[in-house]
């Protein structure tokens, strides 16, 4: 049981301690722990950021604490946009972290969450314009490990979630070819299935393009807020790893992948 994609207090959208989370881990038996606060730079005019040096000595503190009973991990959530590269490569360079996720949360420079990006825009364009930054970002940006929810712009809007994401193939291809090539990788992001989209992201057939490419660094993450949510989800989506022609999953340490047997 790995769970990278893991939010605590640091996060602006999570009340929830550290301890509690690492407790809840070793109850589940989880081998890995890799906590990825988020750090969204320039959002609506603000930084979304925490205290790093906090950060890390908190979960230093519990790596030593819980030693024998799990492994703790650095990670981080970078939101990403085409014009803060430098800013996000300075930052990622500049810290000592284990993994880093790389996200699209804002598109146009609007928040995908809170702001009027689907407003005046049909869905087919939302999500085009969405493929296009994001490929933007993988041929500029390469201080980092895996793209977050490679199609989250679907767990925003209703009308793009019903889109097949294979409409967007050519777009979906060419990212996953410069992520293949840069010796990136994606998540298997399970935090669909606890909201109204009722899916992993992405999808399987999304996954099963990256295979098909030759993608083999992927990792498992509940994007939980909240210690009741690790692993949520796992059963399902390891199914479909398999169905999608993969065997391993992937784990890092000091931005180094380790290969684990499914």
């Amino acid at each position: 049981m790995y769970d990278y994609h893991v939010h605590s207090l640091y996060s602006v959208d999570s009340k929830a301690p550290m301890k509690d989370v690492v407790q809840k881990s070793i109850s589940l038996g989880m081998k890995e722990l890799c906590f990825t606060d988020h750090t969204d730079f320039n959002v609506s005019g603000k930084d979304f950021a925490f205290d790093t040096d906090k950060y890390f000595e908190e979960i230093n503190n519990y790596k030593q604490v819980y030693s024998k009973q799990i492994e703790i991990l650095k990670g981080i959530e970078l939101g990403i946009q085409p014009h803060i590269l430098k800013r996000c490569e300075d930052f990622i360079n500049s810290k000592p972290f284990d993994f880093v996720i790389l996200s699209l949360h804002v598109c146009n420079k609007k928040d995908l969450y809170s702001d009027n990006f689907f407003n005046d825009i049909t869905p087919e364009e939302a999500y085009t314009k969405y493929l296009e930054e994001l490929t933007y970002c993988v041929k500029n940006y390469k201080a980092y490990n895996v793209l977050g929810h490679v199609d989250l712009i679907r767990r925003y809007n209703e009308e793009v979630a019903k889109i097949d994401p294979m409409l967007f193939y050519d777009h979906l291809k060419e990212i996953f070819k410069i992520v293949i090539e840069n010796n990136k990788g994606i998540e298997i992001n399970t935090g669909g299935l606890r909201y109204w989209l009722k899916d992993i992201n992405p999808t399987y057939n999304v996954l099963k393009l990256y295979r098909d490419l030759g993608g083999e660094i992927i990792t498992f993450g509940s994007d939980s807020h909240n210690p009741e949510d690790l692993c949520a989800g796992y059963d399902y989506a390891i199914d479909v790893l398999k169905l999608a022609g993969f065997n391993y999953i992937t784990t890092f340490k000091n931005m180094k992948p380790k290969f684990v047997r499914i």
